[in-house]
Parts: structure tokens; sequence; C-alpha cells
């Protein structure tokens, strides 16, 4: 059973136990010997951030703690998840950190772990770290300590990587572009990298001033840059999440293109130039059935892994597949990063328009969805409520109203203390009236189960 890790490192309510200055501390001494206790030299750990006002002091902390323990730390500053993925293969690191609660609010934040090669860590080192956070090791000598010291080129260094994974001399000159920079951690990557490639773009919520993170912006708030798209007549709309892993696009009339459409986009752009791996593409339990419907008429098998892009990443390796995703926007392209990148999946689908010469729309009408809708129940506290008979019974009486035409998949959030109900069907009406009558039960055994 774990502790403090989730499904995407530790995350919580900022000065609430676990997301405190001192478990901060702790966690990077633990953490700092269980990822480089058996090196031969001196550890070097790259810590990046977004740009929520609690990162000063988790940042502060956990180089407390990592420096204390002997290791030597190397500060990025606000920066992509993907980039401190990137930056810690590129600078040698022994380790990567994030500090981060991605499309949450300003006052949560995360801590999240890189391997030296660059991917999130396995189950069993989070483990080790968490027992290790129980028996914390010895301090070594006072002269054997770690230093600090800053990376002032890093953001350029991740975009020159980024432009790197296009094809030699692609550009976009001409096509206008507007970027929600969810006033997190691309605020300052995104424009550069879009501008430096000939994009006629428009910036929205680029001004981070510690609270202001995902606030009505960004990938859960895509409503004001469709909007934007429209009035500018732009070819393109881009939202990106707090920490820039995942991404939200729009095409030219305003319509959300979601995940699982641009995995139909990218799969079928790469099978045509001879880019994709393993026969197929993996997504999760929440990807619409018509994802799968296209992806086999095209001669492609679609995998399905666990919520959460680390068991993406998984299958993605069990499977040899180069390239997954989720429906809220994650692609994970191996062949260029071991993490989900939003601006990397953002220069894909341009590469796309431009190879094809087909606006956005075009590209993505040729995936037919099954109507779909993720309902969100809040629990006042997480409890395992989805292990009941009578809550199992009720789940497979929903689906089999669906008559074989449709599926629902109810999990935990990993994040939060959320139920999520999506359900599905070929009928609207018939998925709309499934959906909303097992809301109103689950809700009903929720407040049941939050009583007794």
């Amino acid at each position: 059973m774990r502790k403090y890790f989730g499904t995407d490192g530790v995350r919580g309510p900022v000065n609430q136990y676990p997301m405190t200055a001192e478990f901060s501390l702790q966690l990077g001494r633990a953490a700092g010997h269980v990822l480089t206790q058996h090196l031969p030299h001196q550890p070097h750990v790259l810590i990046g951030k977004d740009t929520r006002l609690s990162g000063y002091m988790i940042e502060s902390a956990l180089c407390a703690g990592l420096t204390a323990q002997g290791m030597n730390v190397h500060l990025v500053g606000p920066i992509p998840t993907p980039a401190v993925a990137y930056l810690t293969r590129s600078l040698r690191a022994d380790a990567g950190v994030m500090l981060s609660a991605s499309h949450n609010q300003a006052g949560d934040n995360g801590i999240k772990f890189f391997g030296a090669d660059g991917f999130k860590l396995p189950d069993s080192v989070e483990l080790a770290i968490e027992a290790a956070m129980d028996n914390l090791p010895p301090l070594p000598a006072a002269l054997a300590v770690g230093k600090a010291l800053r990376i002032d080129d890093a953001r350029g260094r991740y975009i020159e990587f980024l432009k790197a994974s296009l094809p030699r001399n692609m550009r976009f000159d001409g096509l206008r572009v507007v970027v929600d920079c969810a006033h997190g951690a691309a605020y300052d990557v995104a424009p550069h990298l879009f501008r430096e490639l000939g994009c006629k773009l428009t910036v929205m919520f680029d001004r981070p001033n510690g609270y202001n993170i995902n606030k009505e912006c960004g990938s859960t708030y895509p409503e004001a840059m469709c909007k934007r798209v429209i009035a500018e007549q732009a070819d393109v709309g881009f939202a990106l999440d707090g920490d820039a892993d995942r991404l939200i696009a729009c095409d030219a009339q305003g319509q959300i293109i979601d995940g699982d459409r641009v995995i139909a986009i990218l799969a079928t752009h790469a099978m045509k130039h001879g880019q994709l791996k393993g026969g197929g593409v993996v997504t999760t339990s929440m990807s619409n059935m018509g994802l799968e419907h296209y992806l086999a008429s095209i001669g492609l098998t679609m995998h399905r892994s666990d919520v959460g892009d680390r068991y993406v990443l998984e299958m993605m390796r069990e499977k040899g597949c180069n390239f997954g995703g989720e429906q809220s926007g994650h692609m994970i392209m191996l062949d260029n990063n071991t993490t989900g990148d939003g601006l990397m999946t953002a220069l894909q689908l341009l590469c796309a328009m431009r190879d094809e010469d087909q606006p956005l729309n075009l590209l993505a009408g040729s995936m037919k969805l099954f109507p779909q809708h993720l309902w969100n129940i809040i629990m006042p506290k997480r409890f395992p409520l989805l292990k009941e008979k009578s809550v199992q019974q009720l789940i497979k009486d929903s689906e089999s109203s669906l008559k074989g035409e449709g599926r629902i998949n109810v999990r935990m959030s990993g994040t939060e203390p959320k139920l999520r109900v999506m359900v599905e069907a070929k009928d609207e009406m018939l998925m709309q009236s499934t959906g909303k009558h097992l809301v109103t039960a689950l809700t009903h055994a929720v407040h049941q189960k939050n009583q007794g």
C-alpha cells in the first residue's frame, strides 16, 4: 500500500500534509538516498517547477534535503515537465524532479521524480523511497554535503530539442496559431518556439503571478482559446495545462479536438511515413470506441491501459509501441521523449496539417466518435467505494442496459477525491439517461458511505 505517492508523484494542498516544507525536506533526503546510493560519483539531481507560488517553498525544502544528503542540485526554474525529463538525460543528471500539480489550481502542488533515463519512477522505487522516509539514512560528514547551482539556458535547450523533433527545414510560415499557456510552465517557452518556426502567433494567459495558474484557462478551460481562434480567424488553437505535458487543440471553427482525435491524426500520419512501431497505439480505458473502430479500419491495433500516462507508457514498452496517449491530451512519442509533451504534440499536429495540406477539422473528421460523457462525483474523502458488491452490481446493471452498444467506466481519480463516471453509447439519448441514472445512484451511495 502506498502512503504518499499517487499515480503521478506526491500531490496535495499546500501546507497540508504531505505537501509541507518539512515533508519535502525529508522526501529530498529519502529520494536522494534511494536513487543514488550505488553511484561511484557524487550524485547530481535536477529540479524544475511550474509557476505556482508554493514552488519557491517546496523547491527550497527539497533542495535542502538533497544537498544535506550529499547530492548536488541543478535548479532550472519554471519549465515544462517534459523539459525536465529531457534535461535530466541531456545534462547527465542522476535523477530529475518536477514540482507541479499539473492542471490543478494554485493552492495545490506536487513532486514527481524521474530516473536518469528520463522515465518516471516504477512502483518499486517509489515504495523504496516511502520506506526510506520512515527510516531516514544517516547524514554525511560536514564537508560532504552537496551544492546547488542554477542552469540559466534550460529553456533554450528545450526549445532546440523540440525543433529537432521536426523534419529538417520544416517551418510553419503563414499558419495562424493561438496558444493558451495557462499562466503555467510554458509561458515563456511556447511563444518563443512557435515564433521561431514562423507561426503568426496570438498568445493567451502567459503572465503568471503565482496565483493564476490554470485559473479559468488552459487545457481544462479551453473555451476562451476556442473563442479567440474564431475572433482571430486562426487556423488552429492549442491549450496547454499548468506543466505543459498535455494539450487540447481546436480547429479553425473553434471546435475542440480532444486527445482521441489527436491520437487518430498522429497515428495515421506516423503510419503513412513509416514511423509507427508495434502495429498500433496504446490508449486507456477512457478512450472512445469510435477511435478503436477507426484504428482497426486502417489496420492498427488499439491497446487499452489503466488511466494515467505512466500506465500508458508501461504498456507501450510492453507492446513495442512508440506512440500512445490519453483522451485528456497526454501524448507520448517515445522516439522523441520519455513522457507526455504538449508542445511536441502541437508541433506534430502542425506538421500533419502541413504535410497533408489540410485544415485540422478535415484531418479530425476521419474518425467518428461515439457519444460520450464524463461525470465527476466529488467525495468528502477517498474511500474504497468501488470494492463494495452493491456498487459493482449497480455498474454492471447499468452497462447491461446499453445492450452491447456502449460501455461504462467508473474509477477513482488518481489525484483528487473524485469518482469519475464515463458512459458512451451509439445512441446519445440512451447514453445520457443511463449516465444520469448511474450518477444519481452512485452519489447516493457516496453519501450513505460517508454518513456510515
